[in-house]
């Protein structure tokens, strides 16, 4: 027997017509005479007569009623309670400015949505600041490119980011085409972020292996800086994908770096399950479901999601 089942045939009572029950509840009629002959048979004896003008319970259907009414509001009663119940609290979650571009306001929607309670703090910046912040226990998680594997957090892989070339037609040098190799990129200007931020310790890796000195013209750790000197023509730069989300309608033109195994991982770290609230351990499930969603909708340009 099913909840379902007894606030159809209430319904069914209370109106005295299965055709106009089956119109307030949003169903048809065959379906809703379905699931009452099914309750019926539940109970071996029949709870409803047919009528000229309709239907009415019987003596024992006009029992059930009475009975099925205290049920569903019991029933009505628990949710209320659950949620007057529901989770709630302060949960703060770092995020680098790449990643806060694409993922940041869809988190917080996703959290308003399903848990309205929980206060969500959100911290941007380096990734490395954010690991200093979570050993610190500043942050309950973080979206994080590297982690060192001696502490004791909780780390899942969440995806994977292509680098793109990303230049303003105003430079000659920028490449053209769809995909670039790094060997090609010796004479483009960089602009690029300093050597605290984990994007510039993978490129300078990449670019020794492929045996090539980038010429950097400058070091800007603000995203939103980085990008309007790209724009003015002052040199190029090279970013996961979600950089190019939030400046979609600018004149960039980007490339992806062709070269195997450059590329960036998103791994959401946060302190050990012992540690974390009941509101930072749903927080985690819903930023994991918000990057799957975003990836799987298209709207995280170049990444791909790694086994959890």
């Amino acid at each position: 027997m099913e909840l379902r089942q007894l606030r159809y045939f209430v319904k069914t009572c209370e109106l005295g017509s299965m055709g106009r029950a089956a119109a307030e509840l949003g169903i048809n009629t065959s379906a809703l005479s379905q699931q009452i002959s099914r309750l019926e048979g539940e109970l071996s004896t029949r709870l409803l007569q047919r009528l000229s003008t309709g239907v009415a319970p019987t003596a024992a259907g006009l029992a059930f009623f009475h009975q099925a009414q205290l049920t569903l509001r019991s029933a009505d009663a628990a949710v209320v309670a659950a949620k007057r119940g529901r989770l709630s609290g302060h949960v703060s979650v770092g995020l680098a400015p790449t990643t806060a571009s694409v993922l940041g306001v869809p988190l917080l929607k996703a959290m308003r949505e399903s848990y309205p309670d929980i206060r969500l703090h959100m911290v941007e910046s380096l990734s490395g600041h954010l690991a200093t912040m979570l050993q610190l226990r500043q942050l309950d998680l973080a979206v994080l490119f590297q982690t060192n594997a001696s502490r004791s957090w909780s780390v899942a892989p969440l995806l994977e980011e292509k680098l793109y070339v990303i230049a303003s037609p105003a430079i000659p040098q920028r490449p053209v085409g769809a995909k670039v190799r790094l060997s090609q990129l010796g004479g483009l200007p960089l602009i690029l972020p300093s050597a605290n931020h984990g994007l510039r310790a993978t490129l300078v890796a990449a670019f020794a292996r492929a045996r090539i000195e980038p010429d950097i013209v400058a070091e800007i750790d603000g995203l939103a800086l980085l990008m309007d000197a790209v724009r003015a023509g002052l040199g190029a730069t090279i970013q996961p994908g979600a950089a190019i989300v939030g400046y979609a309608g600018d004149d960039f033109r980007h490339c992806q770096i062709a070269d195997a195994h450059v590329g960036r991982r998103n791994l959401l770290v946060s302190l050990s399950d012992d540690e974390l609230s009941p509101a930072a351990l749903a927080t985690r499930v819903v930023i994991t479901d918000t990057v799957r969603k975003l990836v799987e909708g298209g709207l995280w340009t170049g990444a791909s999601l790694l086994d959890c």
